[in-house]
């Protein structure tokens, strides 16, 4: 299986290159983006943190301090904008009682404890904890999502009905434990996924796992 995995890894980085991927200015953006993405693309959630720029509200206490309406008409390009706003509010809430509404304060916790205090804040599921612990904290975890799945299935890597945390350990205990091996790889699946393996109609003549 390492094997596999890692010939996976160098086809897709020689076919697409470096992905420069969690693409955010801050590592408090890239957690409020991990918040807006579920279940949206990332177009949309986009446009949303453009709202939130313009209205120079991007930061954990402004944030937490608007109106929910406020926060609501903000974010709505993202979709599902009341469920949103609630679980940005929950996380916020978190983060600003146990570490200040600071990355720094974060950052140096170990990746156990933080996952577990991720997990039990309102809304944020393990795809959500996972982005944030690894894309904004630079914590080895490999995140599973839906294009990772696909992608997984279709190479029989995995069974249909695997859940989370197998998927998760067949990278994280086959490969080596590095964030930055991680970020890059995931980000790499996911642009297979978008491009060529499609949930209707995959491009599997052109693509470069082929």
């Amino acid at each position: 299986m390492k094997g596999k995995l890692n010939k996976i890894y160098k086809r897709l980085y020689r076919h697409f290159g470096p992905q420069h991927w969690w693409p955010a200015d801050t590592p408090f953006e890239v957690m409020v983006g991990a918040i807006l993405t579920q279940n949206t693309s990332w177009l949309n959630v986009e446009k949303a943190i453009r709202n939130l720029k313009k209205e120079k509200v991007l930061s954990a206490r402004k944030l937490f301090a608007l109106p929910d309406q406020t926060l609501c008409r903000l974010i709505r390009p993202a979709g599902y904008y009341n469920i949103k706003t609630k679980r940005l509010k929950s996380f916020l809430g978190f983060f600003l009682k146990k570490y200040k509404g600071a990355i720094k304060r974060m950052s140096p916790g170990c990746l156990r404890q933080l996952r577990e205090e991720l997990l039990a804040v309102n809304g944020i599921g393990p795809e959500t904890a996972d982005s944030i612990l690894l894309y904004a904290l630079h914590k080895p975890v490999f995140v599973i999502d839906a294009y990772t799945k696909r992608i997984l299935l279709r190479h029989g890597l995995i069974k249909e009905k695997a859940e989370y945390r197998n998927m998760q350990e067949l990278f994280m205990q086959n490969l080596k434990q590095d964030a930055r091996l991680f970020n890059e790889y995931h980000a790499l699946l996911v642009r297979l996924g978008k491009e060529y393996c499609l949930k209707n109609k995959p491009r599997c003549e052109a693509c470069p796992l082929k």
